[in-house]
Parts: structure tokens; C-alpha cells; sequence
């Protein structure tokens, strides 16, 4: 270097001297040309983390390793749900609020709905205006009738049950586990009314009560598995049982495959292996959706031809 010639100061600012590359974020007298994945931080060999696609910085790693070492913390409840620290009983709640509204539009602002809501299982001739044996095309029935009520009774009772046996399932089972049994109980338990009945007769149903007696064996499920004495859901259960089958207009159809739907999809979900939990839980679900599937197959197959 010629004695006068000034000396090149060093970069403050993370730029490299010599060739106008940026200089290493940690380390900013080496220049680099490779960038932090994540951040996009300068960072040179010394600093380079190798990741899945290219490189990161020191900061990422470690940020992304304590996040995940908090998730790991979290305290988890038995069906791997995270504790709920806010309002742990939301899913039950929109429930709630779904049947009230469609009890709302099809008893008294547009009755005509209910007929091509609720679940009718026979489509004998041209003019009728469906059931589920109509085809895909009317298999809507067996979610839709789930949210449908044939009066204030019927409605009480069940949103009655439905409070009193939801806030506990969701917040152990989470929200989205709490509304997929929720869903399938009442899906199984429509597709076995379908199943069930005579081929040749058109027979109508109406209610949540599939689902809801799905969260009672998923409450019996429950109590099993927490070691939580059997006795009163035991008696809850025998009684709804003894009515369902003793009282006219009540479809013990629904309610018996609602029951099994949710017990079984209940225990693939408290007794599923940690390291496998979501796919055993997933499992149990996609178990419900084949088993509604075969039902509407093989109650379709019955019908006269």
C-alpha cells in the first residue's frame, strides 16, 4: 500500500471490504454471499447452520429450538389436546347456537325447510322429494338432520345434554377432536337409521340425539380411562337407553348407533399410543366416515329395484 494512499475503513454496517459482498452479521470483516434461510441474515462458514434447504443463522436455530422446546413444555390433557386457557367449551357453544338457529328458521320463519332438511330415508316414486336412498345427491340429509328439532321439548332436552356432557370432552379432547366425534356420532347414527329400516317404508328423523348420546359413550370412554367411578354415567346411560326404546316418536336407531360411534371413536382417541397419536386419532375418525359409507352402500343395496 502507498504510504499516502488513505486506508479503507472497515465497514460498520455488516458490508465486506474487498469485493462489495456483505459482510457476516456476527463476524462483519468476512464477507460472505450466503444468506440465513429463515432471517436472511449475511452469514459466514463459521456461522452457517445447516438446515433443510440452504443454510441459518445462529439466532434462528436457537430461536426455532427454544419454540419448540416451549411446545413441548405445554402441558398436554390425555387425548394430547392442549390445556385450554381461554374459553374451553367454544365448539359446544357454536352447537349450540347452530341448532337454536336452524329450530329458529324451520319452525317459524320458513317451515317449509324442515321437510327437506330432516332425514328421510325412502324415494319410492318420480314426485316424492327425496331421501337418502335417493341418492348422493340427498345423502346431505344425515348431516342436516342432525341441527333440525320437532319442537321446544325436543330442542331443551337436547341442548340440555349437550351442555351438561360437552364442556368436559372438549376441553380434553380439544376442539377440533370434540367436533369430529361429535359430527361422526351423529352421522353413524343417521346412516344406521337409514340401514335399519324397511325398505319399502319412507321413514322420517330428526335431532341431535344421535351426537349426543356419541358424547355419552365418549363420556363413559372417558371416565374409564381417568378412573372416574362408572356409576352415574352408568345410570344416565341405562335410563336414556330404557326411554329411547319405551316412549313412542323417539328413534332408538339413532341413538344406539350414535352410542357405539362415539365409544369406539372415543377410544381411539384417549387410548392411541403418544408417539403415534395423531394417526391413530385420525384413524379412529376416518374409521366413522367408512363405516357411514358401508351402511348407505348396503341400505341402498336393500332397496327394491
Amino acid at each position: 500500500m502507498h504510504p499516502e494512499e488513505p486506508v479503507r475503513p472497515t465497514p460498520a454496517d455488516g458490508q465486506g471490504a474487498g469485493s462489495g459482498l456483505p459482510g457476516c452479521y456476527r463476524h462483519p470483516e468476512r464477507e460472505t454471499g450466503v444468506r440465513c434461510a429463515r432471517c436472511g441474515h449475511p452469514v459466514c462458514p463459521e456461522c452457517m447452520v445447516p438446515a433443510a434447504v440452504g443454510f441459518q443463522c445462529p439466532d434462528c436455530v436457537h430461536g426455532v429450538a427454544a419454540r419448540e422446546e416451549r411446545a413441548r413444555q405445554q402441558p398436554r390433557t390425555s387425548a394430547g389436546a392442549l390445556l385450554a386457557l381461554g374459553d374451553g367449551a367454544l365448539v359446544t357453544k357454536v352447537l349450540i347456537g347452530i341448532n337454536l338457529a336452524v329450530f329458529l328458521l324451520t319452525q317459524y320463519l320458513a317451515p317449509a325447510l324442515f321437510d327437506d332438511l330432516k332425514l328421510r330415508t325412502y324415494a319410492p316414486v318420480p314426485w316424492f322429494r327425496g331421501g337418502v336412498a335417493a341418492g348422493p345427491e340427498q345423502w346431505y340429509r344425515l348431516v342436516t338432520a342432525m341441527f333440525v328439532h320437532a319442537g321446544l321439548l325436543h330442542i331443551a332436552t337436547n341442548m340440555f345434554s349437550l351442555w351438561v356432557l360437552g364442556p368436559q370432552l372438549e376441553r380434553v379432547l380439544g376442539r377440533l377432536r370434540f367436533l369430529a366425534l361429535y359430527l361422526v356420532s351423529g352421522l353413524v347414527g343417521n346412516a344406521f337409521v337409514f340401514l335399519m329400516a324397511r325398505p319399502e317404508l319412507d321413514v322420517s328423523s330428526v335431532g341431535a340425539s344421535g351426537a349426543i348420546f356419541g358424547l355419552l359413550g365418549a363420556t363413559a370412554v372417558l371416565f374409564r380411562v381417568t378412573r372416574t367411578p362408572m356409576q352415574p354415567v352408568i345410570a344416565l346411560l341405562v335410563v336414556n337407553l330404557v326411554l329411547s326404546f319405551s316412549l313412542d316418536g323417539i328413534d332408538w336407531r339413532a341413538h344406539l348407533g350414535g352410542l357405539a360411534a362415539g365409544a369406539a371413536v372415543a377410544a381411539g382417541m384417549f387410548y392411541a399410543p403418544r408417539e403415534r397419536r395423531n394417526l391413530v386419532q385420525g384413524l379412529a375418525v376416518a374409521g366413522g366416515l367408512v363405516v357411514v359409507l358401508l351402511m348407505l352402500l348396503v341400505g341402498t343395496a336393500r332397496l327394491p329395484g
